[in-house]
C-alpha cells in the first residue's frame, strides 16, 4: 500500500492540518476517562512541533447533531493535550470562519491551534465542498492521524484532501495501515476479524472483502441482529437493517462456501427501552422477546467468543516492539513483562482487560490486546472472567459502546467511501 507518510513531505514552519481522533470517553462531569487516543498521536504531533510546524488540530467528540452543543465540546482535550505536551493548546471557537483565520494567521511556528468539534456543523458529515474548502484554506499541509474514521467520506477526511498538493499519513495511521496490510497480504493462521458497530451498511465493503481471507468471522455490536435475522431468528425491536437482511444472508452463505466459521451472539441482554433506568435480563438471541431489544452480548457469547479465539491467543508470536506501541509502554518494559521478571502494573492490566472486552463486544479493532495478553503469559479464559466481572453492573455486562454511544443505538447516516489518498 503506497502512501506518503509525515516525515516525506516538508512541512517545516508550515501551516498543517491534522485531522486526529480525540473521540475520548468522557464521565459525566465531562472529564476525560482514558486519553489513550490522545497519547497515540503525541509522536505525530511532536514531530511536527520539531520541524517548527504551525499546527491546527481537528476532530470531532461525540455525536452532536450538526449544531454546537456544549457537552460535546473539545475543551477537556485542550486541557490535557496541553499537560501532555506541557504548552498551552488554545480551542478555538469554532472550526471555521472569520475568527479561526485570524487565529491561525496568528500561529508562529511550533504553535497548536485546537479547532472545536468538527460536528458541530451539520456539512462535516456531509462532506459539502464549501465546508470542505473553508477548512481546507486553514493549511498549507494535510496529514490524517485518525485512523478510526478514514472509511468516512466526510469533509475533514475526504472532501478537503482534494485541495491540496501536499498530504500524508501521521506516523499513527503509517502504523496502522502498515499493520493492517501485513495481516491482509501474509497473514498468519489463524486469521481472525472481529466485526461491529450498530451498523451493516458502514461495513458492508469491509465484510465482502475480509469473508475470503479469514479463517474465523466474529460479529457482535448492533450489526449482528441483522445477521440473526438472516438466519431466521426473530430479534424483537433490536437494530435491524431490513434492507440488507439479505445481504447479510449472502455473506453468511458466502463464508460458509469459502470454509470461513462465522461465530454470532448465542445470548444478549434485553431492555424494553434504550434508557439507563430501564429493567434488564439476559436471554438466549432465540427468545427475545417481541416487545424487547438486544443491549448488549450476554456472558455466554464471551464464552463463545473467547472458545473461537482459543487457538488465535495461543499463537503469541507478535514482537515485543509491537507489544509496546499496543500498549504505549517502553520497549524495555514489555522485556521484563514477557520474561517474568516484572508484571504489568494494575493500570496496564485494567487496559488490557478494557481494551479486551471491547474487542469481544465489537467496539474495536482485534489485531493488538489479545496478542498482548498472550504474549504476557496469562491464562486468557481467567483474564475473560476477570474481565466480565469487572465490567458487571450487578449481573448486566457495561453497554456503552465507542464515545458512550449504546450498543444499540443508530448511528448518523453517513456515505462511507475509501478516506484520502496520500500521493
Amino acid at each position: 500500500m503506497a502512501f506518503r507518510c509525515i516525515d516525506q513531505v516538508d512541512i517545516s514552519g508550515k501551516r498543517v492540518f491534522l485531522r486526529v481522533d480525540f473521540n475520548v470517553p468522557l464521565d459525566k462531569n465531562g472529564n476525560i476517562s482514558d486519553d489513550t487516543r490522545i497519547q497515540a498521536v503525541l509522536p505525530t504531533l511532536n514531530y511536527a512541533l520539531s520541524k517548527k510546524a504551525k499546527i491546527i488540530l481537528a476532530s470531532h467528540l461525540g455525536r452532536p447533531k450538526g449544531k454546537p452543543e456544549p457537552e460535546f465540546s473539545l475543551a477537556p482535550v485542550s486541557r490535557r493535550l496541553g499537560d501532555l505536551l506541557k504548552k498551552e493548546v488554545p480551542l478555538a471557537p469554532d472550526c471555521i470562519g472569520p475568527e479561526v483565520e485570524r487565529r491561525v494567521e496568528a500561529l508562529k511556528p511550533g504553535d497548536i491551534l485546537l479547532l472545536e468539534n468538527l460536528r458541530f456543523h451539520k456539512e462535516e458529515e456531509k462532506n459539502e465542498p464549501g465546508f470542505a474548502q473553508s477548512l481546507a484554506k486553514l493549511a498549507e499541509v494535510y496529514v490524517n492521524d485518525a485512523f478510526a474514521v478514514s472509511h468516512r467520506a466526510h469533509a475533514s477526511v475526504e472532501g478537503m484532501t482534494r485541495f491540496f498538493k501536499d498530504k500524508a499519513a501521521g506516523f499513527l495511521m503509517r502504523d496502522e495501515l502498515h499493520y493492517l496490510g501485513k495481516v491482509m497480504e501474509d497473514p498468519v493462521r489463524p486469521l481472525v476479524a472481529v466485526i461491529g458497530g450498530a451498523k451493516v451498511s458502514g461495513k458492508l465493503e469491509v465484510l465482502q472483502n475480509l469473508a475470503p481471507r479469514v479463517d474465523k468471522l466474529i460479529i457482535g455490536g448492533g450489526m449482528a441482529f441483522t445477521f440473526l435475522k438472516a438466519v431466521g431468528m426473530s430479534v424483537g425491536k433490536s437494530l435491524v437493517e431490513e434492507d440488507l437482511v439479505k445481504t447479510a444472508q449472502g455473506i453468511l452463505e458466502d463464508a460458509g462456501r469459502k470454509g470461513v466459521k462465522v461465530f454470532l451472539p448465542v445470548d444478549c441482554v434485553v431492555a424494553g427501552k434504550m434508557d439507563p433506568t430501564a429493567q434488564t435480563k439476559v436471554v438466549p438471541v432465540d427468545k427475545i422477546p417481541g416487545d424487547e431489544m438486544g443491549m448488549d452480548i450476554g456472558p455466554e457469547t464471551l464464552n463463545h467468543f473467547g472458545e473461537a479465539l482459543k487457538d488465535w491467543l495461543l499463537r503469541a508470536d507478535r514482537s515485543q516492539k509491537e507489544l509496546a506501541h499496543v500498549l504505549h509502554v517502553d520497549p524495555s518494559t514489555v522485556t521484563t513483562w514477557v520474561h517474568g521478571q516484572k508484571r504489568p502494573d494494575g493500570l496496564s492490566l485494567v487496559k488490557m482487560l478494557v481494551t479486551f472486552k471491547g474487542w469481544l463486544r465489537g467496539d474495536w479493532n482485534p489485531l493488538e490486546a489479545l496478542d498482548a495478553i498472550a504474549c504476557l503469559g496469562y491464562d486468557w479464559s481467567r483474564l475473560l472472567e476477570v474481565s466480565v466481572r469487572h465490567f458487571q453492573r450487578g449481573a448486566i455486562l457495561n453497554t456503552c459502546g465507542p464515545g458512550g454511544r449504546p450498543l444499540g443505538q443508530r448511528s448518523a447516516g453517513s456515505s462511507c467511501r475509501p478516506g484520502p489518498r496520500f500521493t
